[in-house]
Formats: C-alpha cells, structure tokens, sequence
C-alpha cells in the first residue's frame, strides 16, 4: 500500500505541474497578443488547449503504464514545447502582412506545423511506453540497433548535395515535395543503446589500465580500439556533413558513457584530445587545401571574427548577438521584440529570438528547465539497478544536455555555429520526435528504478535489503557499476 500511495502521489504531482505548466504558456500566448496585435483574438487559447489536451493525455498513460516514472520530466519538457509551439505562433505573426495578422489561422504558417509535430511526437513517446514495457528488453537490438544508427548517420553524407544539404550542412534527407528529415536526429537513440549494451559487455576489459601517468591511470593501447573508431566516424560527419555540432555530440555521447561505464577520467581526457585534436586537424586542411574541409575552415573563421564581415558570411551570428544585447537582462516583452531580424530564427537561431524577447532572466531559466531534465535523467540512471539502464539514461540525459550547450554556445559565439537544433523549442518534425523518444525512455527507465524490489525476500541478496546476486543480461553480468 505504501507503494501504490507513492505512485499515485507522483502522477498527482505531475499532473499538478502540468496544469501550472500549461497556465503559464497560456499567458505567454495571451501576453504576444496583446502586444504584437493590441488585442488578445478570441482563438489565442485554442493551440494551447491542444498541447494541454496531448500532455494530458501522456499523462493518463504514464499513469497506467509508468506509475513510478519521475513526475518533473514531463511537465518540465511540457514548458519547452509549449512555450515553443507559442513562440513559433509569435514568429508567424511577425512575417504575417500588419492587416493580415489579427486574422491568421491558427493552424497556418511554422506555429501550426510544430503544433502538429508536436502532437505526432507525444504519441510517438506514448507508443515507446506500450511496446517497451521493460528497457532491458532494447538489449536484445543491441547490435541491430548500432547498425542502424550509423545508416542513419551516414546516409546523408552519401546522397548528392540537392537531397541532403540545407545552408552548408548535410544532414537532412529531401523528397521531393520540400519534405524533409533529419536522421541522425534518431540515430541517437540507436547509438547510446548499442554503447550501453557494448559497454556492459567490455566494462571490465576497458577498465584495465596499463600504465599511471601524473596520478591519473591510462588505458592499455590495445583497448583503444573502440574510441579511435568513434573518433574516425566522428571525424567522417565533421568532414562529409560538415557539422561541427553533430560530430561532438555521437563523440561526446560515446566517451561520456564509456566514462560512467568505467569509471576512469584518463577515457575522458583521452576523448577531448583526441575531439580537439581532429577538430584542429580539420581546420588546418581546410585553411590549406579547402575540399571537404572548406565549410568546417569557414564556420570557424566567421567564430572567430563575425564582424569582419557583417552583411555576409557573418550576418546570422552578428544578427543572434545584436538580438541577444537588445534583450538586456528582462527583455522586450513577449511580442515586443524584432525576433524575425535573425536569420533561421525559427530553428538554428530560435533561442537568440526568444533571448530579445525574454532577455538573460528568461533565458537563464529556459537553461534551468533543461539542467532539471538531464538531472532528471541522470537520477533514473543512479537509481535504477541494472548497468545496461544506468548506461542508456545517463547516456541519453547527457546527449540532451550537450545538444543544448552545442547550441547555446553557437548562437551565443563560445563555440562555432552548428546545424543542430534546441530541443523542444526550434521548428523540426525529426529533433521533436526524436527527443520525445528519449524523453519516453528516460520515463521507462525511470519507472524501473522507482519500482519496488521484488522476488527475493528482504534483507537477502536481490531483496529490498541487499544487493542481490547480479542481474544477466544475456548471460553476462550487469550489475558492474556503483550507483
């Protein structure tokens, strides 16, 4: 009984954030109406009620199917999407003709697609909870997944410039029609699934050190093995797709989990040699013999010096940085800024819009909303009693949380641009769906780690008073990390 009252008190407070979630976006989207229009139209509330009734709806079936998950993740992602799916709305009004405004469909224009993303995406992640009733049974994809995963990296380096590439990076698959898709968006998934499950497995084989240097134990040259082919399929996105930020993010992903799998900082200093090492490498060719190299060479000259040349290859990082010293410390108001002044505002650039708009305040905490939700995730992976699941949380916690900083520090000029997305707030079918995945495998891990232990009596090994003997996965031993 005690258990059941502390599952219902979850969802109870989940659902409790929600509703104070949703009263806070309403009151943005009333506020960008009344200042961009000077009037609130009678429809305002009518794509926040849509995304209240989604989010609801996820919540009943958490509440069935995940009683135990974490009750902050979803109303937490709830804040970002929605405040998203409104700014979107924001931005729409601002490219609208001034008499046309006041009369612009709902459902019309980049707010009413993300509206519509919006809603495939949570039924994507309410479909994850049904199928996966237990994260360990991904194990068995395990290397199907991995295959999977560098397909889809791959595939857009491979395809000619016309169907996969959008402003200098080939990321996107294009059909004819002007859709178009992210697939390494999804890859992620894939990836740190097939890390965690590899890891497992090699845990003890990669924790071997064969030589101390200034206190800190390295690695045998043997075990390398692994890191150095991440690091060249890294390398490969950085110079065929020519993006900086989706090179970081596999690489990091991948050091980040071999390092909670083992739990040795040489794997982590080793990892940003080894990142910073190819990065200069490739600015180095790209300054010399251009090719391949040229874009990621241009990227960081424009880092370095965008008002060199302010009206062309500089103009969207000076345009973000103007945007984000007009803010100030409180902003301009919802509605009362100039966010379309900013080129791809809509997707790349959409944290400098809302900067303007929000100013420092809001954006420190739109970055807090984010740091709750890797913590989150991290906390599930701590709590949770299997090393594969511990792996995959913290894994994809650690991914949402370097997306933000690759994009966060590109707008902002702390590192060069990427093509990456924010997550939850910019335009895109693929990042929303993609991310609403982690998020519903973070909620099924979670689950599990807040389930009660059963099967063994307590005080014995495996019961609520012990350790137990350690869970297989597919004969190997997994319970091999320290929580």
């Amino acid at each position: 009984m005690p258990r059941v009252r502390e599952s219902r008190g979850r969802r109870n407070a989940e659902l409790t954030l929600l509703i104070f979630v949703m009263i806070l976006v309403g009151a943005y989207a009333a506020t960008v109406e009344a200042t961009a229009l000077d009037t609130i139209t009678s429809d305002f509330w009518v794509p926040v009620a849509l995304v209240a009734g989604v989010f609801l709806a996820l919540h009943v079936v958490i509440r069935f199917l995940a009683p135990y998950a974490d009750p902050a993740i979803v109303p937490a992602v709830a804040l970002l999407n929605g405040l998203g799916v409104a700014f979107l709305r924001r931005l729409d009004l601002a490219f609208a003709d001034a008499n046309e405004r006041a009369d612009l469909p709902i459902f019309s224009g980049v707010g009413g697609r993300q509206l519509a993303w919006t809603l495939i995406a949570v039924v994507l992640a309410a479909g994850l909870l049904i199928i996966v009733r237990d994260h360990r049974a991904v194990s068995r994809y395990a290397y199907t997944l991995g295959l999977v995963g560098i397909v889809l990296v791959m595939i857009p380096a491979v395809l000619p410039r016309r169907f996969s590439e959008i402003n200098g990076a080939k990321l996107w698959i294009i059909f004819p029609g002007g859709f178009q898709i992210q697939p390494g968006e999804f890859a992620k998934l894939a990836l740190v699934s097939f890390f965690a499950y590899y890891l497992v497995r090699k845990r003890e084989v990669l924790s071997l050190a064969s030589r101390r240097f200034l206190g800190i134990d390295f690695p045998r040259g043997r075990d390398l093995g692994p890191v150095v082919a991440v690091w060249m399929l890294s390398l490969l996105v950085l110079v065929f797709e020519k993006d900086l930020g989706t090179a970081l993010l596999y690489f990091g992903m991948f050091v980040v989990i071999l390092y909670v799998a083992t739990e040795r900082v040489s794997w982590l200093i080793i990892g940003l040699l080894l990142f910073f090492g190819g990065a200069f490498l490739a600015y180095a060719l790209g300054a010399s013999i251009g090719g391949p190299f040229a874009n990621f060479y241009q990227r960081a000259d424009i880092w370095l010096d965008p008002f060199a040349d302010p009206y062309d290859d500089g103009f969207q990082m000076v345009q973000s940085l103007l945007g984000l010293g007009t803010g100030g410390l409180f902003g301009a108001g919802p509605g009362g800024g100039q966010p379309n002044k900013i080129p791809l505002v809509v997707s790349d650039f959409v944290f400098a819009g809302l900067g303007e708009e929000i100013g420092l305040f809001g954006l420190s905490a739109l970055l807090v909303v984010y740091l709750l939700i890797v913590e989150r995730g991290l906390r599930a992976g701590l709590a949770v009693r299997d090393s594969f699941g511990k792996l995959v949380a913290g894994g994809l916690a650690f991914t949402l949380g370097l997306q933000v900083f690759v994009i966060v520090g590109g707008v902002t000029g702390l590192i060069p641009l990427t093509g990456q997305t924010t997550p939850f707030l910019s335009a895109g079918g693929s990042s929303l769906m993609a991310n609403w995945l982690i998020i519903g495998m973070l909620l099924r891990i979670s689950d599990a780690a807040g389930r009660p232990v059963t099967g063994a009596p307590a005080g014995r090994p495996g019961g609520p008073g012990g350790g137990g003997p350690p869970a297989q996965l597919h004969g190997a031993p997994t319970e091999v990390i320290r929580s």
